[in-house]
């Protein structure tokens, strides 16, 4: 059972479990998110850093952050006139749980170095096709990521880091190499049981210690964290033999468009019963739900996980092996208002909605077929070429009084004429021809929805 010691004032609740295949039983803490009221909790911050109420940086453009006053963000936002500076905690640390949100802009660079180090890099990414040590997600000088599963600049990201500190006998002399149990990044296993023979380039010192700070970089450009939870492990992690998966997993890629029907989780419980997953060679892949004409989540990484749907009699399920956005509980995608504040349908009564099924191009991509309010929609949905994203293309017979929800989130920002930014900073949507088809944002329950009048055929992009 391993102890724990919470730092920088965030405490646990809670208790789940997970099993690593390196042989390490690893106890985890679920956190609240903790706002970071001010820079009480590292040692001598440099003028680069500050905390902010709220961060912003577009898709593309310079390496800097755009901030609002207040707190709950941590922020490096360094200039011509101000330099920046790595950033150490207070608290010395060994055997960590590290937990945390950032935010880069394009092209941004950074890294966590833990006991000031050994570095897990953090990268703008994105779009790269070639991952190295230097990528998101990598080991620096060491282990490159095993997939991309990086988010677009100017979203945020989630890491997870399980690291063991060297080990040292009564006379100081090392017995054990630090080594790090596991990198998720943005919950897809990017890094498992690497052993650290020495600090990585560009450490705070090569002389190796049973404790110190954590080191956050920050002469590389701007960055952004939030709700980092450090917990302090008292023990070593118990060792065990078990793999990760009972039996041999049943994994499927995607080396050309595929296509697979199964049942698919969702959040809240939810359970699309017809859903239709389409890998891309791109790298990105989508579930689309039959039931309700509705896109329901985009991943990126690996595509599927079998084994639930095929190990034995198998219960029908598969699973995204990347990087997930998901989109809600599943809904008509088009619909009929009366005006411009009627409620969007949570089901198909009175909308005469009928599947139809898929066509399948030359490339097996398909396009999706179904009825509503008797005209016929044709829903076609392709990855971006350089794996970025999606453009997805409806086409309705008539389109009298119709309606396209583009997306349902707790809050929606346009950025200029046709482009928005969706969610807590979750991903991107661009409309073509935003000027003529005219999209609305409008309050609902607490959150926000982006609505579009139907005009025959309306086009748009997701990138995340």
């Amino acid at each position: 059972m391993l102890k724990r010691r919470n730092y920088l004032g965030l405490l646990g609740v809670g208790i789940g479990f997970w099993t690593l295949s390196a042989g390490f039983s690893i106890h985890e803490t679920v956190s609240d998110p903790v706002t970071l009221q001010d820079l009480s909790a590292f040692n001598e911050p440099g003028k680069s850093w500050q905390t902010a109420g709220n961060v912003y940086s577009g898709i593309s453009g310079k390496n800097e952050l755009t901030v609002s006053g207040g707190s709950g963000i941590l922020v490096n936002n360094p200039s011509r006139r101000v330099k920046g500076e790595d950033l150490f905690t207070k608290a010395e640390l060994g055997d960590i749980e590290l937990e945390l949100d950032y935010l880069l802009p394009n092209q941004g660079n950074s890294g966590i170095y833990l006991q000031g180090r050994y570095e897990v890099q953090l990268s703008d990414s994105w779009e790269e096709n070639q991952i190295t040590s230097a990528s998101n997600g990598g080991i620096y000088n060491v282990v490159p990521p095993r997939v991309n599963a990086s988010r677009a600049p100017g979203l945020w990201q989630n890491l997870k880091i399980g690291f063991q500190a060297p080990r040292f006998d009564a006379s100081g002399n090392k017995t054990e190499n630090a080594r790090l149990l596991y990198v998720l990044l943005n919950g897809v296993l990017v890094q498992e049981n690497v052993e650290l023979a020495g600090p990585t380039q560009g450490a705070v010192s090569n002389d190796e210690v049973a404790k110190a700070p954590l080191r956050i970089q920050g002469d590389h450009g701007a960055v952004a964290f939030r709700n980092i939870v450090i917990n302090e492990l008292d023990n070593k992690a118990e060792s065990n033999n078990n793999n990760r998966y009972a039996k041999d997993p049943i994994l499927l890629d995607a080396p050309v468009t595929t296509i697979l029907r199964s049942f698919m989780n969702l959040d809240n419980r939810e359970k699309a019963v017809h859903a239709v997953s389409v890998g891309s060679p791109q790298g990105v892949h989508y579930t689309y739900d039959m039931d309700y004409g509705a896109l329901v989540q985009v991943w990126r990484g690996d595509f599927l996980d079998t084994t639930p749907m095929w190990d034995g009699r198998g219960n029908g399920t598969s699973t995204p092996r990347g990087a997930v956005q998901r989109f809600g509980k599943p809904v008509l995608s088009l619909a009929k208002l009366d005006d411009d504040q009627s409620t969007w349908p949570v089901d198909t009564a009175g909308t005469q909605f009928r599947q139809k099924g898929y066509a399948v191009n030359a490339n097996n991509q398909p396009t999706f077929k179904y009825l509503i309010y008797g005209t016929e929609v044709e829903d076609f949905i392709q990855a971006k070429n350089d794996g970025t994203g999606f453009n997805r293309t409806i086409r309705v017979a008539d389109a009298d009084g119709l309606s396209l929800r583009l997306a349902s989130a707790s809050k929606i920002e346009e950025t200029s004429r046709g482009s928005y930014i969706i969610g807590d900073k979750e991903y991107y949507l661009n409309l073509d021809n935003a000027k003529s088809n005219k999209p609305f944002i409008r309050d609902v329950d607490g959150g926000q929805e982006l609505i579009v009048p139907v005009r025959g055929e309306i086009s748009y992009t997701i990138l995340f």
